[in-house]
């Protein structure tokens, strides 16, 4: 036999007893070492050592956080109403000592604790604040968890409720009333609706009569300034031009004819100041026909090649002036005996005498 084969079988039992000696732990996880089945380290990630075929490797944790699903559980809530509720839990091993030797299994363990929690809590709550109470009871799941995990070196870091499953009877009853909510409240914002368009409405009614009657007083305003302003030129132009008692009675024998115009009008007033206007426009013309002289002689002067000639036009007379005014006082005499037939002839018609209209009396 060769000598070297007792020296490379040693030399092959050395290497295999060296690298079972060996332990390479992941990160974020730990291995609990027992020695002659007694606990003696946890092996932290990394390159580690052991003793071999004395120590062993007895249970390998992971240390991250985990998520653990229950299956939904029937509960009863106060109004002694069956409720499914599923819970989902997080949770971290903090203790792998404690998470191996202090209970038996930890997951089995959580998950009974979990139900017999959760029937506690909700068992003290009625239908209605179980469905709106989710936080609360999160919060107080968390809270018992947590205490008595706590010894078995895990930490609950969250618990949450997936679902809260009522009878269908209930969830007929409660869609019901959701659905008649809701009717509620679109008939009540429809009125709300209706309610903002009257209001706005009558503000725009409001703000357009308020705007209309304050352009027709601006209009009206300015109407009246420009009639004063207008009687004031003419009573200034008058003044200015110092127009005598004859230049005004002809001016208001000028306005009687507007008197008797407009369709409405079946009697006319004869005011008293007539016959004097008449006289004052007589009176005018004729004083104006005796004061003229018969003839003037105007000279027209006229510039030619061989010198110059003299030219003398004699105007007419204004007699025809007269006449006209003595025509115009006739006929304004016939039209104020005409209205005074007039209102006879009215007045025999109703069935009584009338007096005959005297002089500013009105007919």
């Amino acid at each position: 036999m060769d000598p070297s084969v007792p020296f490379i079988i040693i030399a092959v039992l050395f290497v295999a007893l060296a690298l079972s000696a060996i332990r390479i732990v992941p990160q974020a996880r730990a291995y609990n070492i027992e020695r002659f089945g007694r606990y003696i380290r946890t092996l932290n990630p990394g390159l580690n050592f052991i003793v071999p075929g004395v120590d062993r490797v007895n249970t390998k944790f992971d240390l991250r956080e985990q998520v653990f699903s229950s299956r939904p559980q029937p509960v009863i809530t106060e109004d002694n109403l069956v409720v499914n509720i599923d819970t989902v839990l997080y949770y971290q091993i903090t203790a792998p000592k404690a998470a191996a030797y202090e209970v038996a299994n930890y997951s089995q363990a959580i998950d009974q604790l979990t139900v017999t929690t959760l029937r506690n809590v909700i068992g003290s709550m009625d239908l209605e604040r179980t469905l709106t109470s989710r936080e609360e009871i999160n919060t107080r799941l968390r809270g018992v968890l947590d205490e008595t995990t706590g010894k078995w070196g895990i930490r609950i870091n969250r618990v949450e409720i997936k679902a809260i499953d009522p009878p269908p009877t209930i969830k007929e009853a409660m869609e019901k009333q959701m659905r008649a909510d809701r009717d509620k409240r679109a008939a009540i914002l429809h009125a709300e609706g209706e309610r903002q368009s009257r209001i706005l409405k009558a503000e725009g009614a409001r703000q357009q009569a308020i705007l209309e009657a304050q352009g027709d007083q601006q209009a009206a305003i300015l109407r009246a300034d420009g009639e004063a302003q207008a009687v004031e030129r003419v009573f200034q132009a008058v003044h200015e031009n110092d127009a005598d008692a004859k230049m005004l009675a002809y001016k208001y024998l000028e306005t009687l004819p507007a008197l008797a115009q407009g369709e409405g009008n079946t009697f006319w007033v004869i005011p008293g100041e007539f016959t004097e206007a008449v006289k004052n426009v007589t009176h005018a013309f004729a004083g104006d026909a005796a004061q003229t002289t018969p003839s003037t002689e105007k000279e027209h002067t006229e510039k030619t090649e061989t010198g110059q000639r003299s030219l003398t036009a004699a105007d007419p007379t204004r007699s025809t002036s007269a006449q006209a005014a003595m025509n115009a006082a006739e006929a304004a005499e016939k039209a104020v005996a005409d209205a005074r037939d007039d209102v006879r002839r009215a007045g025999d018609a109703r069935g009584g005498p009338t007096p005959a209209p005297r002089e500013g009396d009105e007919g």
